[in-house]
């Protein structure tokens, strides 16, 4: 059977890896070679931004100055891009899910599966739910999760990385894992769905206080406590709502390692850091810094509050309970230390 693999989503992150399904496709018998992507559209210089993509095989907004393989097709219809695929990948930001999964329930192929490289959660009146969950259960489709260190522009020049899919049937992690991994974007498969997508979730949550840490000038050791309490308060809240989590998913990329790499670099310390600099408000620095890009650390920590306070359980998560306070609550940067 021939394989179809359409990208739903076409930004920095949509854009990178792209270009790695683009020429894997190519290497094996079994995929179609013809990937759409689709793109919600935009002018760029009075030109449409599909049509960009299309004659000059380059994001031009969102991924500059990389080459995109020809094989890679861009498509302002979201329906017309997923209508006969059999693999789909979901890279838009969390807030769209759900409009792209009611527009596309029905409509697609009934053997499709679908792997989400999201980091977020979906948070409603009765608690939260994973991305994985919500595709799956609007879609009917089988759900794998792709989350790891990858920061998107290193990963596009081909700079080594690994990262985690989390799976629930191997073979369609193993499927997957032939469309992303290559010499320099290492893929590992896990069976834990659940561990590897909260791991992508929280981590933005922490990347904020390690933003804060480095505006606050408090020096290494200061980070590294910050990275290894947020590490361990990840852990806690997944198996605290998960009972079948497992601990060796935080030592994947996923983990530990896409917290570091997130508290060094990545939009989510940046903006905390200038929050720290400036004095401004998270939301002037997200418009004014990040070209249009969505600040994840914020929103989600004030998701996990949200389920936090609910269940009466902020005590136990001090630090995501004291970022969450200085993110929306005016409490100084400082208390970052201080409250933990």
């Amino acid at each position: 059977m021939t394989e179809r693999v359409a990208l739903i989503g076409s930004g920095n992150w949509g854009s990178a890896v792209a270009k790695i399904i683009g020429r894997n496709v190519r290497r094996f018998d079994h995929f179609d070679n013809k990937v759409k992507m689709w793109v919600f559209e935009e002018k760029v210089n009075g030109q449409n931004l599909t049509e960009i993509i299309n004659t000059k095989h380059e994001n031009v907004k969102y991924l500059p100055g990389i080459q995109l393989p020809s094989n890679i097709v861009a498509c302002p219809d979201l329906l017309e891009t997923c209508r006969d695929a059999t693999m789909l990948v979901f890279v838009v930001p969390h807030q769209f899910v759900t409009s792209i999964c009611k527009q596309l329930k029905g409509r697609i192929p009934d053997n499709c599966k679908a792997i989400s490289l999201i980091k977020g959660i979906d948070v409603n009146a009765d608690g939260f739910r994973l991305i994985t969950d919500m595709i799956q259960e609007s879609l009917g489709v089988p759900t794998c999760v792709l989350s790891g260190a990858n920061i998107a522009n290193e990963v596009a020049e081909e700079k080594f990385c690994e990262t985690t899919i989390g799976y629930r049937n191997r073979a369609d992690g193993e499927l997957f894992r032939e469309i992303f991994h290559t010499p320099t974007f290492r893929v590992n498969i896990v069976p834990d769905v659940v561990g590897v997508e909260l791991c992508g979730a929280l981590k933005n949550i922490v990347a904020i206080g390690g933003g804060l840490v480095d505006g606050l000038k408090l020096g290494d050791n200061t980070k590294a406590a910050i990275i290894r309490i947020g590490l361990y308060e990840m852990r806690k809240f997944s198996q605290m709502f998960y009972a079948d989590v497992k601990d060796e998913t935080f030592f994947e990329s996923c983990g530990v390692a896409d917290l570091i790499t997130t508290c060094a670099g990545g939009r989510n310390r940046k903006v905390a850091e200038a929050h720290v600099t400036t004095g401004k408000s998270f939301d002037q620095l997200e418009q004014e810094m990040l070209n249009g890009q969505k600040l994840q650390g914020t929103s989600t920590a004030q998701d996990m509050y949200n389920i936090l306070s609910k269940k009466n359980l902020c005590h136990e998560f001090p630090l995501m309970t004291t970022i969450y306070k200085i993110c929306y609550e005016g409490l100084p940067p400082i208390r970052i230390v201080e409250d933990i």
